[in-house]
């Protein structure tokens, strides 16, 4: 009775991030999916064929023969989309190695610093999370317009004569995401070098090491797990970024989650929009699995026997 009971649990316990996952990822996909093979029309909602219980499974059927992958050969039509998704893998990319030179040497301090103030440093980076990340995004307008901050302070210091144009270009949208996903770059990163072994350095350094290429012999290849975690977090998210484009990049700043936006809503295209979406999550879906084909390898070769 209780191998029954644990085999149970076992399975329930399995069985809830699956069912999470099917509830609110793969259910959601495959609608999107079905509005991506549908055609515009002027009504509500703005497709069809519309799919109903009602019609019985000859009408399913019949409606499903009515889908097609027009929209889909659409984008490839338009260079707009392609280079909207070019240019979002771009500034996400860059964005992406940016964070990753500023968040490391912030990581590795908290790593190196004593324990006592390690989760008062941990709490410092999340501390902007308790205010709202369109509030956030907002206060850059206000430190990067040609009167804000960033200028008053620099003409004030006599370093420049005349205002940077920082606003509405691509500059601020790096900016923005540097600023906003900085966080998750920092901890996985911290995580990584809180757990390694000190005396891996002292032992580096004893057999003639100088610091800096211990760091790289030593430190840096043991972070790589948290290198790629962080780099995951920050690219994803900022491929289909919308906000920090929106609000901070000009009009040409071209990323897809801005052009999305405009598909949905001002051209009120579901069809277009939805085929727009799903290829943006195969997009990102080629990341991750390499990302997890890397840890599966890593971990086969760390089972092995010597």
């Amino acid at each position: 009775m209780g191998k029954l009971t644990s085999g149970l649990y076992n399975r329930l316990v399995i069985a809830i991030p699956y069912a999470w996952l099917l509830l609110f990822f793969l259910a959601p996909f495959f609608i999107v999916f079905r509005i991506s093979l549908s055609t515009t029309a002027i009504a509500m909602p703005p497709y069809e064929p519309v799919f109903s219980l009602a019609d019985g499974w000859a009408g399913l059927w019949s409606k499903i023969g009515e889908l097609s992958f027009d929209n889909y050969a659409y984008l490839t039509d338009d260079a707009l989309y392609f280079n909207a998704y070019i240019s979002s893998v771009v500034i996400a990319g860059i964005a992406t190695f940016l964070t990753l030179l500023i968040a490391y040497p912030i990581a590795y301090g908290m790593a190196q610093a004593p324990r006592t103030i390690r989760p008062t440093l941990v709490m410092l980076v999340i501390l902007p999370f308790w205010t709202s990340f369109l509030i956030r995004v907002y206060s850059w307008i206000a430190i990067l317009k040609p009167e804000g901050l960033l200028n008053q302070l620099l003409q004030s210091l006599h370093i420049i004569d005349s205002p940077l144009i920082i606003l509405n270009t691509t500059t601020a949208v790096y900016i923005g995401i540097v600023y906003s996903y900085l966080p998750f770059m920092v901890l996985p990163l911290y995580s990584a070098l809180e757990k390694m072994d000190g005396t891996l350095i002292e032992a580096a350094q004893d057999l003639g090491c100088t610091p800096i290429r211990a760091f790289w012999r030593v430190t840096f290849p043991l972070s790589i797990p948290g290198v790629v975690a962080g780099c995951m977090l920050v690219f994803i998210p900022a491929v289909g970024e919308f906000v920090i484009p929106d609000l901070l990049g000009g009009s040409q700043t071209l990323m897809i989650g801005k052009t999305l936006w405009n598909e949905f809503n001002a051209n009120r295209d579901w069809p277009v929009s939805s085929a727009v979406a799903t290829i943006l999550l195969m997009i990102l879906v080629i990341p991750i699995v390499f990302f997890q084909n890397a840890q599966a390898k890593a971990e086969e070769r760390g089972n092995k026997p010597c």
